[in-house]
């Protein structure tokens, strides 16, 4: 694990034997459409308690974590299960649940040792040797979910602060649903309660529209090949977390607004557009004008259905959006008209859409692959309006939000809030031509603050 030293690996069930309502969760074309990707991973970067930090006589600061771990499955309980499959040999096709068993999830404790906190959020470039070695299940499929933990926590103990990472499989959860947990899980360790909402479990919403369980045709066919033993992306790639301050964004989305005469372009939107624009600039300098440009944005579904999917909604609720166009015409165009087209992207996906893949999916099932994506295809996941830094287990605030290995190849761009209210930062996995043009660029330099 390079820098990390494992102190303990445990399993971690539900503290209580609640009459689990849910034994049995059928796994939706949402879902499905991740079964072959890897595992959500994103964690937060805490300041080390004062030495006088205590949560009770007899009981230290990773005996109350994983106290308060196993608190949170009590609510959050199908993560302490597995995946089922179930294998229709009528039919050559397979079919995904999951089982509440209650096995239970996987708390480590590790320690890194000489590692500060700044030597995490001080250079320019993420050092991903250190980020990536915080989280469990590196290399993880969802798939693989039938004998490994759906669910897993990371508490690694730096010099001066706590990194705590969680993998979650990604079949199970979008990023609502796994902030939801987070969320849940500090406020237990910080009040000893949580007034969350409870998640819900029902596929309910799906009825009239789809029949569970959705069969998938030759399932062991696709599965992708054997990874390289590292389970890392390739050395090639390299991450620089930009942040933007209220002030700039504001700014952003004034001019976006102005050069297209509208004021329907969000904040959101208008980055997205300057980003694509800022990393098509710097293609026009290696490659034909002509290439062509994809950018894909997972766009939540919960609020577009009627009635809207409640946000305690347990499960993947999002859909890949896209705009596209060649690399010279999004330079002439400029930024307004990249931020319209994502305004429109967004704009298209209503409940009618939301039906029509769901039908579609289940015609003719399409499983997601991140590994190999060619070039000029930017992804933007996550959402600024999750709350990040809002989880103070007990000790104060984190001070850094920061990915792990799952899911990154060159074009990832991840979107969290900043920790500054109404910042928004972008963690950017880009080839290290791709960042180093980013930093020769005077005019996306000027956007981005430190």
């Amino acid at each position: 694990m390079g820098h990390i030293r494992c102190i303990s690996t445990t399993t971690v069930q539900p503290s209580s034997q609640i009459d689990q309502s849910t034994r049995r969760i059928e796994l939706t074309p949402c879902d499905l459409q991740l079964i072959v990707v890897d595992y959500i991973q994103k964690g937060i970067l805490f300041h080390k308690p004062l030495s006088d930090y205590t949560k009770g006589p007899n009981k230290s600061l990773i005996e109350h974590l994983k106290a308060s771990f196993s608190r949170t499955l009590d609510i959050f309980y199908p993560l302490a299960g597995r995946l089922a499959i179930t294998e229709n040999d009528q039919d050559s096709t397979t079919s995904f649940s999951v089982d509440c068993n209650g096995v239970g999830a996987e708390f480590v404790h590790a320690a890194a040792d000489g590692v500060t906190v700044a030597d995490v959020v001080d250079p320019i470039l993420v050092p991903d040797d250190i980020v990536y070695s915080f989280f469990p299940l590196n290399g993880v499929l969802n798939y693989q979910g039938t004998s490994t933990p759906l669910l897993a926590v990371q508490v690694t103990e730096l010099a001066d602060g706590i990194f705590i990472g969680l993998s979650m499989n990604h079949s199970v959860v979008d990023g609502t649903s796994f902030w939801n947990f987070f969320n849940s899980w500090s406020e237990i360790s910080r009040c000893g309660k949580t007034s969350q909402p409870v998640p819900i479990f029902s596929r309910q919403f799906l009825h009239g529209i789809i029949d569970l369980p959705v069969r998938i045709p030759h399932f062991r066919d696709q599965i992708p090949a054997a990874k390289c033993s590292s389970s890392l992306p390739p050395v090639l790639l390299q991450q620089s977390v930009f942040h933007f301050s209220r002030e700039k964004i504001a700014e952003i989305k004034a001019k976006a607004n102005s050069q297209m005469g509208t004021s329907k372009i969000s904040s959101l939107q208008a980055l997205l557009g300057h980003l694509w624009l800022c990393i098509a600039r710097t293609e026009c300098l290696s490659s034909s004008t002509d290439q062509e440009t994809k950018y894909k944005v997972l766009i939540g579904m919960r609020q577009r259905l009627k009635p809207p999917l409640p946000d305690q909604y347990l499960g993947n609720a999002v859909l890949f959006g896209v705009v596209k166009s060649t690399v010279g015409n999004l330079v002439e165009q400029g930024l307004g008209w990249a931020a319209w087209e994502m305004n429109r992207m967004v704009a298209s996906q209503t409940e009618q859409e939301v039906k029509k893949f769901l039908e579609d999916w289940m015609e003719s099932p399409q499983l997601t692959r991140v590994r190999g994506v060619a070039n000029r295809i930017l992804l933007t996941g996550s959402s600024p309006r999750f709350n990040v830094y809002g989880n103070d287990f007990g000790w104060g605030r984190p001070v850094a939000v920061r990915s792990g290995a799952g899911n990154k190849y060159d074009g990832k761009l991840t979107v969290f809030p900043g920790a500054e209210e109404g910042s928004i930062e972008f963690e950017a996995c880009l080839s290290c031509k791709t960042l180093q043009a980013l930093a020769e660029d005077a005019e996306f330099m000027e956007s981005v603050t430190k």
